[in-house]
């Protein structure tokens, strides 16, 4: 697998960061049950798991995943996250982040397995945000072709196993739809979601 550029899509999350407001912290987000609060929380965790996959660099004790939560995002969120994303996009750049074995959430992967699962959690929960919180999201045509990828691979059958609380039911998208919808759908995501109200 070639190397992915994950600088795009960590850009545009950077992005939308400026455009949510405090009150909209409780608001839904496409991931039901998990509020934008929670959203910020688990893109703070997913940084800092995938650049340490990317180095191979695990601090002692950080192999778990624990859930996000609305309650425990760091107050701090607006100036430490975006330092994270851009953290994680230049440790992707190295090519021996895509080489050999690593550890991302306490499950064992090959590196270039890692480089996408991250860009996948970062397109989505990007595009989660986006629509949460009313903002347009886009979506270089490289990393859309990729999550395309990953996330059809993950609807096969024969995934179900794997795809279990990683992904809802796939949503039917048109096959003539864009990439990103297709990529969407096939990720357990309705991509025409708004948030309520």
């Amino acid at each position: 697998m070639p190397m992915l550029d994950l600088n795009p899509a960590a850009q545009e999350v950077r992005r939308l960061l400026d455009g949510v407001q405090d009150d909209q912290l409780s608001d839904a987000t496409p991931c039901e049950g998990r509020p934008v609060a929670a959203m910020l929380d688990h893109l703070m965790g997913l940084t800092l798991a995938f650049k340490w996959a990317a180095t191979k660099d695990l601090p002692p004790g950080a192999g778990g995943r624990p859930q996000p939560a609305a309650d425990s995002l760091d107050p701090d969120w607006r100036t430490v996250l975006p330092g994270r994303l851009d953290a994680l996009a230049e440790a992707w750049q190295d090519p021996q982040a895509w080489t050999g074995m690593t550890e991302a959430g306490g499950i064992q992967l090959p590196g270039e397995v890692a480089g996408l699962v991250a860009l996948d959690e970062v397109v989505l929960h990007g595009w989660d945000l986006a629509r949460a919180t009313g903002q347009s999201f886009r979506c270089d045509p490289a990393s859309a072709e990729a999550v395309l990828g990953f996330t059809e691979a993950s609807a096969r059958p024969d995934q179900s196993p794997r795809r279990e609380g990683l992904f809802g039911p796939v949503v039917r998208v048109p096959d003539d739809a864009p990439v990103l919808d297709r990529a969407l759908g096939f990720a357990g995501r309705d991509p025409s979601w708004q948030a309520p109200g």
